[in-house]
């Protein structure tokens, strides 16, 4: 949810989307096979840049409702090849033991429904030990959040870069629940826009400045002056209180708390980092900020104003009562890292705004965090997805903390799972591949719980977060975007 950061040309990810290309179904080979043997499709290269093809836009549609954009729930693959450490392991073992944001016995009746595919062939037994390469493909009911209705804007566009001012809510690229709603997909489905190199990221719920390399040559170059410190990165937000006037530097060290909530905090034993402020207006209650980034710290602008005791307006994580009565002004919480998650979770959850958060309850379910990324940009770089449920690395800011959703949901225990008809799970699942397009969401599907859950919807409002990537500025390029309604000076709540 804040600034953005440097990045790198996207990793090989095991989910389609987060950095990559999505992985293409291997392209199963007609050949005899000796007693016994099983057939391992090989592993494929993923080509740089990102890049969906009519066939990806084709899965589902979408529509706009209440000043919303949403997704008409579809069936999608997750696709993974075995992992090292799950050699000689049953299936049932892998699932039970790093996939529990689901029962066994949802993948009992996926495996009965014929979604759970192991080397393009239907799993029957989930006692099957797994061998090196085995290539595993679990068919899921889809439901995305939605997003604000706002079109993405484009402000230039040549043979080099193609830079968007990206409305607040819209995750940059495919990640965790999120996928057509996105501004690759939508970028590519609506303006044509293919094969684009993410040279910074914007956090979810930050509006702004967005660039794309149209080439890997272009984003190399840029990507130099990313590591030489030559890009300067301009922020503006509105805060509460009365900002001083004179300009304030903070070189608080940051810490992540959680990767899976996407929680940071001022700590002695953080990443040391720097920003600039400068005040640029005040209405009597708060105050519009201009913001310099000299670092590029996860949540960085967001937790150095917390500290300063001048959060962001409306910041769903750091302008929280959670934080206690000073709300983290001064590094003051007066909680352990788990008692201040707990209060989090528990004020949104209070609230129903999980999902503003960017969680949602089968991420609080789901196992482990993931580990420090380690790039100063987006971690989706680097991020590995859970391949079976669709679960990300939710690390934001330049980072992207709202990439905490799952894509499979968890299960009420008033679905009987065990006594599903086998015959209508699979005609819900359409063909095999799991590519139904649009039917999807024409039925409810027996073994989807978002089918069954009635979610209140955020209001436009609540998908603004007051903060805004203004400009950015190389060696040889400068780009810059208008100033928010929420920034102007005589702006009034």
């Amino acid at each position: 949810m804040a600034e953005p950061g440097p990045g790198r040309s996207p990793a090989r990810q095991e989910e389609p989307g987060p950095a990559g290309k999505e992985e293409a179904a291997p392209a199963p080979k007609k050949r005899r096979l000796a007693g016994g043997e099983r057939y391992v499709p090989p592993p494929r290269k993923l080509n740089t840049g990102v890049s969906f093809g009519a066939e990806h836009f084709a899965e589902t549609s979408y529509y706009f409702e209440g000043g919303l954009r949403k997704v008409r729930p579809y069936y999608f693959d997750f696709r993974t090849y075995c992992k090292g450490r799950w050699v000689g392991r049953s299936l049932l073992h892998v699932f039970g033991t790093e996939f529990r944001a689901q029962p066994l016995a949802y993948y009992r009746a996926a495996a009965r429904a014929g979604r759970l595919r192991l080397n393009e062939e239907p799993v029957r037994d989930l006692d099957i030990v797994l061998k090196n390469n085995d290539f595993l493909r679990n068919t899921v009911h889809r439901h995305e959040p939605p997003v604000t209705a706002q079109p993405i804007r484009i402000l230039a566009e040549d043979e080099e870069v193609v830079v968007v001012d990206k409305p607040s809510s819209l995750p940059v690229h495919p990640c965790g629940r999120f996928r057509h709603n996105t501004v690759i997909f939508i970028l590519g489905k609506e303006h044509g826009l293919r094969e684009l190199h993410t040279l910074h990221r914007l956090d979810r719920m930050t509006s702004g400045v967005l660039m794309f390399a149209k080439t890997a040559a272009v984003s190399k170059r840029i990507d130099e002056q990313v590591r030489q410190r030559q890009l300067e990165k301009e922020y503006v937000c509105r805060v509460v209180g009365e900002f001083p006037e004179h300009e304030v530097i903070c070189e608080e060290p940051i810490l992540v708390v959680s990767y899976k909530v996407g929680v940071c905090r001022v700590d002695p034993k953080g990443k040391p980092c720097q920003t600039l402020f400068q005040r640029l207006s005040y209405n009597g209650s708060t105050s519009v900020v201009r913001c310099l980034p000299r670092t590029g710290r996860t949540h960085q602008i967001r937790v150095h104003l917390q500290f300063l005791g001048h959060p962001i307006v409306n910041d769903p994580i750091y302008n929280m009562e959670a934080w206690g009565p000073d709300r983290g002004k001064g590094g003051k919480i007066g909680k352990t890292d788990e008692e201040l998650l707990k209060a989090l979770v528990e004020e949104h959850r209070s609230k129903q705004s999980l999902e503003v958060l960017g969680i949602g309850e089968e991420d609080l379910n789901s196992s482990g965090e993931s580990k420090d990324c380690g790039n100063s940009g987006d971690c989706t770089k680097s991020e590995e997805a859970d391949p079976i449920n669709g679960s990300s690395c939710p690390a934001d800011d330049e980072k992207d903390p709202e990439r905490n959703d799952i894509a499979a949901c968890p299960l009420n225990s008033d679905i009987n799972l065990e006594m599903l008809d086998k015959d209508k799970e699979l005609s819900l699942c359409g063909n095999q591949e799991g590519r139904t397009g649009e039917k999807g969401w024409e039925e409810k599907d027996p073994l989807c719980v978002e089918c069954r859950t009635s979610r209140r919807d955020p209001s436009p409002k609540e998908l603004v977060m007051f903060l805004h990537a203004l400009r950015y500025k190389g060696t040889d390029f400068e780009y810059c975007s208008s100033m928010p309604e929420w920034a102007m000076e005589d702006w009034r709540e």
